[in-house]
């Protein structure tokens, strides 16, 4: 594995788990375009260190939050915390059911299948224009709104559905502020990711580092932290600005390109 193939891998999935453009689907065509020539032991542990560096920066970007929640839930008079932490949990139940019961579809899905992506790019991009163009409503999260939002999460398990910006839309549909809403996007999947790193560890059998190559893996995390926390930070403006549409154009252009590619075998 070479380093800046990792570090071309760190960066797109530092930059899209937070920017609404599809992580999983940057990265089928990061994989495509690099030749997609790692072991399937290294393959599995820098998808893990790479999502575990993405997961590590939102805790580091929302430490203040996340250090109140854990208080407050140990606070009996804090409701507030208690019913953020709860909605959490509620907005976790439809991706954890579709990720133990729909397991192999869902990695059927993803082996270079382009023109999958590219469609769930243009879908992306539907997504992003309408989270724009909607007047807010000042609701809050609720427990229903949190169910609804984790309904948009599972179906953006999809390659080329961006997760934050399928959340995200969907929360500003159901009138949540865009602040809140990217808020509780970006910390909502946290306990995911680490769910989910867990279960492919033990999956797969643990981890193997028989001849792995530490420096690569080393510079994929380095470079997917440091891109996530500067992802995080420009997304939370973008959505207060109502700047999504930017990000629509993108994922139709970039949808269009994959899709030519694929059909005309370039």
């Amino acid at each position: 594995m070479e380093y800046l193939e990792s570090v071309i891998l760190g960066i797109v999935q530092g930059l899209t788990e937070f920017l609404p453009i599809s992580s999983s689907g940057h990265l089928e065509i990061s994989k495509v375009v690099l030749g997609n020539d790692l072991s399937s032991k290294e393959s599995l542990l820098l998808t893990i260190v790479l999502h575990f560096a993405t997961a590590l920066s939102t805790l580091v970007f929302f430490r203040k939050e996340i250090g109140e929640i854990f208080i407050g839930l140990f606070n009996s008079n804090d409701h507030e915390s208690k019913k953020f932490s709860i909605s959490i949990l509620i907005s976790m139940i439809p991706a954890v059911i579709v990720g133990l019961f729909f397991e192999e579809t869902i990695n059927s899905l993803f082996g270079g299948n382009l023109i999958l992506v590219g469609c769930m790019l243009y879908l992306t991009a539907g997504l992003l224009y309408l989270s724009d163009r909607i007047q807010l409503k000042k609701n809050n999260i609720s427990y229903n709104n949190s169910f609804i939002i984790g309904l948009a999460q599972a179906i953006a398990i999809l390659p080329g559905i961006s997760r934050s910006g399928a959340t995200i839309a969907t929360a500003v549909v159901l009138g949540i502020d865009r602040a809140k809403a990217a808020k509780f996007s970006f910390i909502m999947v946290i306990p995911l990711i680490f769910g989910s790193m867990f279960k492919s560890i033990i999956d797969n059998g643990g981890l193997q580092f028989q001849n792995i190559d530490f420096i690569s893996i080393f510079l994929g995390f380095i470079s997917a932290f440091i891109t996530g926390l500067l992802a995080c930070k420009w997304m939370i403006s973008l959505v207060k600005k109502s700047k999504l549409y930017y990000f629509s154009i993108y994922c139709l252009i970039v949808g269009s390109i994959i899709i030519f590619y694929s059909l005309n075998g370039v």
